[in-house]
């Protein structure tokens, strides 16, 4: 039995999408649905339970022999939520939870880190997991701090053997992730997804102008990660038990918004048009204009597979799924 929590989510959804393909029917569903069309994101899905976070931990313990992994991609992710207390209960005490709960069963512990953990890259963008190294960091807003206090965590747990490790852990730091079914995350869907209406509509891209003299208006950079991508990094973790550690998960290769909004219109058929507009005064100062992840650490454990191209991503992304009568993996 393999657990995902936040299996209704964006990338957790094409978690399962994947577990499903590779061959495996135990994947339990942790996650709130509402009352909106999240749930579409699991109706081809076949699912032996969804369970409620509120009932998660009397039915990991009820099932403790038959759990395999705990792929934790729950959390609250929007950079702009401003409850500190719920991002922390959720994405820190809860990651705490069920570290100590894989730790004393012996299970595996796959967990969703983030990019926003490097802050403004200061610092670089290196997929260190030592406690000085992280201590540098300087995340730009709660999400990305809740984050990378976890990360810090483990990492003190580790060198201190403070308390049980589970047999098999890894952080990934996902990076600008874009595909299907995150169409439920409105103002927090990726960029490609937020231009496709207004390409369909022959409208004009709307990018924010830079207030940094080193980068041109829709040249602020960004490692953008197709989440197919992502989900094959995670099954790669699956079939090596033997791999842990904190791990960048993007593609090395930081592309311009310009480019992306142009490869964007151009997969829909529209020539690319592209207005400037100001960006919110408050959220100039935590503004991110360059993000890169250095893959290498992720090379190193043995991950030999390719990542997509933006061209290529944004292609299938936009004709196979967003202009299609089906939207959904």
């Amino acid at each position: 039995m393999i657990i995902v929590t936040g299996g209704a989510g964006f990338i957790g959804s094409n978690l399962v999408a994947g577990l499903e393909e590779k061959g495996l029917r135990d994947i339990v569903v942790c996650d709130v649905l509402g009352s909106e069309d999240k749930w579409r994101n699991l109706a081809k899905r076949e699912i032996r339970d969804v369970v409620h976070p509120d009932r998660l931990f009397d039915y990991l313990d009820t099932h403790k022999e038959a759990v395999e992994a705990i792929f934790h991609m729950g959390a609250i992710s929007s950079t702009v939520e401003k409850d500190a207390d719920l991002i922390i209960d959720t994405n820190f005490v809860l990651s705490r939870r069920l570290w100590k709960w894989c730790a004393k069963n012996e299970k595996r512990f796959i967990y969703a880190s983030s990019g926003a953990t490097y802050g403004g890259g200061e610092n670089g963008f290196e997929d260190f997991e030592d406690v000085d190294s992280l201590a540098k960091l300087a995340p730009l807003n709660p999400y990305g701090w809740s984050k990378h206090l976890f990360d810090r965590r483990v990492a003190r747990v580790i060198k201190e053997k403070l308390e049980p490790i589970p047999p098999q852990w890894a952080g990934l730091k996902f990076f600008n992730v874009y595909g299907p079914n995150e169409y439920h995350k409105e103002g927090q869907c990726s960029v490609i997804c937020s231009l496709f209406p207004q390409a369909k509509a022959g409208a004009a891209a709307r990018l924010f102008k830079s207030y940094h003299p080193d980068y041109k208006d829709g040249g602020q950079l960004r490692d953008f990660v197709w989440v197919g991508d992502c989900v094959n990094v995670m099954l790669w973790l699956y079939d090596h038990p033997d791999v842990s550690g904190l791990f960048n998960v993007g593609t090395g290769k930081a592309r311009s918004f310009k480019d992306l909004a142009e490869a964007t219109y151009k997969s829909a058929g529209v020539s690319p048009k592209i207005n400037y507009i100001d960006m919110p005064e408050s959220l100039r100062p935590k503004y991110q204009y360059y993000t890169q992840a250095n893959t290498d650490k992720l090379r190193s454990a043995g991950y030999n597979g390719g990542f997509t191209e933006l061209e290529d991503g944004v292609k299938e992304y936009v004709q196979h799924f967003m202009a299609s009568g089906d939207p959904y993996r």
